[in-house]
């Protein structure tokens, strides 16, 4: 059934198939469906013009759809993926990233490293030297989670 519907439908068989691929991009978002969708219409457009040819048998569309996917994939991810753009909200997400340089006074002493200090509205787990409760520290770390700080 699926050969007959290719045969008849020859090199259009191609873009129906990319533009499946495109449609189910859109239940499924994943972004990851559209290069091998566009991939799919590549390999339409050439068997528009290589329809006829002697050398356009399937195994050569399928390494052509193959490789395109490829290609395609590679160049769309680094085109849409660039993290080399500028934005006004750099810590966006990175809230830990955000509180480096910040100074605040310790509410538990740093014992054996560890201690606690409060900015804005919470309290973040400290690492730094043994240090007691009440000093002026500055935030020059952060992995996320934790803050390492130093006097201030």
């Amino acid at each position: 059934m699926l050969e007959n519907l290719i045969g008849e439908l020859g090199p259009w068989s191609w873009w129906v198939a990319g533009f499946v691929l495109l449609a189910a991009e859109l239940i499924a978002p994943g972004f990851f469906l559209v290069w091998i969708g566009l991939a799919a219409i590549i390999v339409g457009a050439l068997s528009l013009a290589f329809w006829d040819s002697a050398f356009w048998i399937w195994q050569v569309q399928l390494l052509i759809f193959a490789a395109s996917a490829v290609i395609v994939t590679l160049l769309g991810r680094r085109y849409v993926y660039n993290n080399n753009q500028i934005t006004d909200e750099p810590f966006l997400n990175q809230r830990g990233a955000s509180l480096v340089g910040r100074t605040a006074t310790l509410n538990e002493p740093i014992t054996e490293g560890r201690g606690r200090i409060r900015l804005d509205d919470t309290y973040w787990t400290v690492m730094g030297p043994d240090l007691p409760a009440g000093t002026r520290v500055k935030v020059v770390f952060s992995n996320g989670r934790d803050l390492t700080v130093e006097t201030a």
